[in-house]
């Protein structure tokens, strides 16, 4: 696979250091809601530092390994038609996009999703930074509310691909 060493989804898959297994456990609907969880979590972590000084960094630290551990957690999905799992093998797809060609369409929303997503780090930083509720609010919404949106969109993908590659269709087997 040729991917681009500044493709932010790639990365990401690096440092969470997804192989087979883990991409085949995340694709279990807990693993998938539950990490909903983890910008919340982080959040709290966060501003426990005014309470906790840098005590803070234990909780932050735990949050570190649940988003490293979290599709490891969770056993393979006995069914893979949930939109949770469609929706990880939506974004194995667009992972491999550089390989696999997708819908141009898919691609400029999954980028537009991702960016909504990233724009929220900014008001959220801010409120962490200031203790600002309404800010910290305002980023996780845009953050949360951009990754939900972009793993319905890679449900989408997946539906419209899934018979395009050998490899794709096995999946929900």
């Amino acid at each position: 696979m040729t991917r681009s060493r500044w493709d932010i989804f790639a990365l990401s898959e690096r440092m969470m250091q997804m192989d087979e297994d883990s991409w085949a456990r995340h694709a279990n609907p807990l693993s998938v809601l539950s990490r909903m969880t983890i910008l919340p979590l982080f959040t709290l972590a966060i501003l426990s530092r005014a309470w906790w000084g840098w005590g803070a960094l234990v909780p932050v630290g735990l949050v570190v390994v649940w988003v490293w551990w979290n599709p490891r957690a969770f056993g393979k999905p006995r069914n893979k038609r949930s939109w949770a799992a469609h929706g990880t093998f939506g974004e194995r797809l667009f992972l491999n996009r550089n390989t696999v060609r997708i819908p141009p369409h898919h691609r400029v929303w999954a980028l537009a999703l991702a960016s909504i997503s990233g724009i929220g780090l900014a008001p959220w930083i801010y409120g962490l930074w200031n203790v600002d509720f309404g800010f910290i609010l305002t980023g996780l919404t845009l953050m949360i509310g951009g990754k939900l949106w972009f793993v319905d969109r890679m449900v989408w993908l997946y539906q419209d691909m899934k018979t395009t590659h050998p490899t794709y269709a096995t999946w929900e087997e």
